[in-house]
């Protein structure tokens, strides 16, 4: 159904690079492996590395997120992907903005649910516990919505 999705937050260092590698993990069993799944920020620290409490958290998952490296959303990105999920409604607005016709392909994370999930960058661990927990949330919802 998907070709691509793409996970976007603001830094592209906290919550999108969580997201995108427990999609990755999550469907790596599954007929949807083959999807392209990435990420990146409105506002994005570019070239960064993925932030230390983030790297902690996915590798007490036995996720490796080392290797990611932020990079800024931009129109290519957007018409490269057919499914863009956000962490906010206000990046919803800012895809839109950035590409209106991206209009019916950018969903929040938490769509099914109705939920946000808050920039933990800067916070206490706990931040990112809690933005994780809503990460997976999110991910799974969509996993059993539209990829099972």
């Amino acid at each position: 159904m998907f070709s691509g999705v793409l996970l976007v937050c603001v830094g592209n260092i906290c919550r999108s690079p969580m997201a995108e590698a427990l999609l990755i993990d999550r469907l790596s069993d599954s007929n949807y492996s083959r999807i392209n799944i990435a990420s990146a920020g409105v506002g994005a620290l570019v070239g960064h590395e993925a932030d230390a409490t983030a790297k902690e958290l996915m590798t007490e998952k036995n996720i490796d997120v080392s290797a990611h490296r932020a990079r800024q959303l931009n129109t290519e990105l957007i018409s490269e992907y057919d499914l863009i999920l956000v962490m906010e409604k206000s990046h919803i607005n800012a895809v839109h903005n950035m590409a209106p016709s991206s209009k019916g392909k950018v969903h929040l994370l938490g769509k099914w649910s109705d939920f946000e999930i808050s920039d933990p960058y800067m916070q206490p661990r706990r931040e990112f516990e809690v933005a994780l927990e809503l990460i997976e949330r999110g991910v799974d919802e969509w996993i059993e919505k539209v990829f099972s």
